[in-house]
């Protein structure tokens, strides 16, 4: 799916939230917002879930000094928000099984954020329109870090919760909690 559609199609479940998607919109409206010589550009990015063990599954950002969900830059080509952050996810965890979570809707947008990025690796400080899903594995165990800098951790929602910073990621996390205890 495009990036005007997602937009399009996704309900903001807060005035900062809907300010960040209508900028993205804008964004989208002008050109090409997955390009990484926008000081603001696109991203997809997504939580994993245990479902059975209500686990949530982050990594440790070098650059950003956090644990945070995993995701990334489209390549070349790549507009649909989804397909960006599925490709990100099995990169970064080496989970081959992620599927869309939850199972009994169509794959869903759980968060719009837009989040700075501190200057690094040759690039200035900037900021990343973050497109949030989340997906599930049936194999936890399965996990590989793509390097040894990029840790990765099983976590209760609560010790999430307890260890990220960034309120938007907190927000997102609390989302998924609440559709967590509703399924």
């Amino acid at each position: 799916m495009k990036l005007t559609e997602v937009l399009d199609s996704y309900r903001a479940g807060s005035e900062e939230e809907a300010a960040d998607v209508e900028r993205l919109r804008e964004l989208a409206r002008s050109g090409d917002a997955w390009s990484r010589s926008l000081s603001l550009h696109v991203t997809g990015s997504a939580v994993v879930v245990h479902p059975p063990t209500e686990r949530v599954l982050l990594r440790w950002h070098e650059r950003m000094q956090g644990w945070l969900q995993v995701g990334g830059h489209a390549d070349p080509g790549e507009v649909d928000p989804y397909a960006i952050a599925l490709r990100e996810a099995r990169e970064e965890t080496g989970l081959e099984d992620l599927v869309h979570w939850p199972p009994a809707l169509e794959p869903a947008v759980i968060q719009v954020a837009i989040v700075p990025v501190p200057a690094g690796k040759g690039e200035p400080a900037h900021h990343h329109g973050d497109i949030r899903y989340a997906f599930s594995t049936a194999t936890p165990e399965s996990i590989r870090p793509e390097s040894d800098t990029a840790r990765l951790a099983w976590l209760t929602l609560d010790e999430a919760l307890d260890r990220v910073g960034e309120d938007d990621l907190r927000m997102c996390l609390r989302r998924i909690a609440a559709i967590a205890g509703g399924s």
